[in-house]
């Protein structure tokens, strides 16, 4: 660590849970459509570099800085910005985020970083007074999506959670279905998603120089260096870092930070969470948890049928990535699979629109395209579709769902008060031991 680094750290992580008093040249921000965001990008990996695609083609966009532990990623990222700008913009190219983050003239940030490196670059660019778009789930454990949650209301940035599944119209339609009572009185719902993160067990390989492999482990417990966890490079495909409890928590966080969210969406708990989570009755079992809400519905954790499927008394809405159905009665009325022959899922969702929802009381938020919804809610200062409220609670879900599986408890939940009830559950399984000097 660097005196440069340390000095930091120590003013950042301190400030994480204190008041911060922000200029006025901070909090005006920017106020119109047609002004400029100034974007630096951290982690650049696959995932990120679809959202630098994404960002560098918006016209209000300029991309100032990149950052990474790995020299060719970095380097390769830094390489792509000059040529989309033909070498009229400068791009600098980082290891340590908090240089980019101590940025003045960044105004927003990118933040695709392995889970457990989520809240912490997250909760600094708040403080600095710049607004962060971060991938899903928003955070690594329940106390991190507190703090993050809390921060964003004290200096009242604006973040977006990558849980994009609700910048899609699939999505968006069904959760209208259920929310307008056309599958009658919700009964159930059932979560199709991967299983629950496990201990990393990985065996060591030899170092390559290029990679901060101290920096990419972070608050993390030290390990040896692994292929599978940070693969060399610009790859092509998304590591297992995120089966892994230290660093992920595999499927239940990975698409269940989508596809919980949805249920969350559909079953207008986005400012609440369930109040009671259970973990199968063999204590084998990988699928299988049920968390109910304090209106009674339960929901179910599988591994196979739709992501995300709401039963109701009259009929069922089922929804995946380029997937619907829309039933009444036990008949079909609407829907469209990649199986399929004919017609389209546009076709389906155009039908139940036109015919169901044309004069539904419930209309959800509208948002065509994540990104581009976070940049209008920069320039607004309106709050994004998957805002940090929503982020932070739905990553909740999915952590509780994980801790039920990890203790094989039954834990006892206040949304209200964002904290176990009593005799529900133990205050350490909100958070993890940070490795020295990383806190939040």
């Amino acid at each position: 660590m660097t005196i440069s680094r340390r000095s930091f750290i120590a003013q950042t992580t301190a400030a994480v849970l204190a008041p911060l008093i922000l200029p006025a040249c901070v909090t005006a921000k920017k106020s119109t459509q047609n002004s400029m965001v100034n974007m630096g990008f951290i982690g650049m990996g696959i995932q990120n570099r679809g959202l630098l695609e994404a960002f560098l083609h918006h016209k209000n966009v300029r991309v100032l800085a990149v950052c990474d532990v790995d020299t060719t990623r970095r380097n390769a990222a830094q390489e792509r910005v000059k040529e989309h700008y033909k070498g009229e913009v400068e791009c600098k190219a980082y290891a340590d985020f908090h240089e980019l983050i101590a940025r003045k003239d960044i105004d927003a940030v990118s933040i695709a970083t392995p889970d457990h490196w989520h809240a912490i670059p997250t909760i600094a660019a708040l403080e600095s007074g710049k607004d962060v778009y971060c991938e899903k789930p928003l955070t690594h454990t329940i106390h991190e999506a507190i703090a993050v949650m809390s921060t964003v209301k004290k200096t009242k940035r604006i973040l977006q959670t990558g849980s994009m599944q609700r910048s899609m119209e699939e999505f968006k339609v069904a959760c209208e279905l259920v929310r307008n009572g056309l599958i009658g009185k919700v009964e159930r719902v059932t979560c199709s998603v991967g299983n629950p993160g496990k201990p990393c067990d990985l065996p060591e390989e030899p170092m390559e120089p290029g990679l901060d492999w101290n920096f990419w482990l972070g608050p993390a417990p030290t390990r040896p260096y692994s292929s599978v966890l940070s693969p060399r490079g610009v790859h092509k495909h998304f590591p297992d870092w995120r089966s892994y409890k230290e660093f992920g928590g595999g499927g239940v966080c990975d698409f269940g930070a989508h596809h919980f969210d949805i249920a969350q969406w559909g079953l207008d708990m986005d400012e609440s969470g369930p109040v009671d989570v259970r973990p199968p009755v063999d204590p084998a079992q990988l699928h299988g948890a049920v968390w109910t809400y304090d209106n009674g519905i339960p929901v179910t954790h599988v591994n196979d049928g739709f992501n995300t499927h709401f039963y109701g008394s009259e009929g069922e809405a089922r929804v995946s990535r380029g997937q619907f159905e829309f039933w009444l009665k036990g008949k079909k009325i609407a829907g469209w699979s990649k199986r399929e022959d004919g017609g389209s899922l546009g076709s389906a969702l155009k039908l139940v629109k036109e015919q169901y929802l044309a004069d539904a009381k419930v209309k959800l938020y509208v948002s065509r395209d994540h990104p581009s919804n976070f940049l209008d809610c920069v320039a607004s200062r309106k709050q994004p579709i998957t805002n940090a409220e929503t982020g932070g609670r739905s990553a909740i879900v999915c952590h509780l769902v994980n801790q039920c599986y990890y203790n094989r408890a039954v834990l006892k939940w206040d949304p209200k008060k964002l904290h176990f009830a009593e005799g529900g559950g133990k205050p350490e399984w909100m958070t993890y031991n940070y490795r020295s000097p990383w806190k939040v």
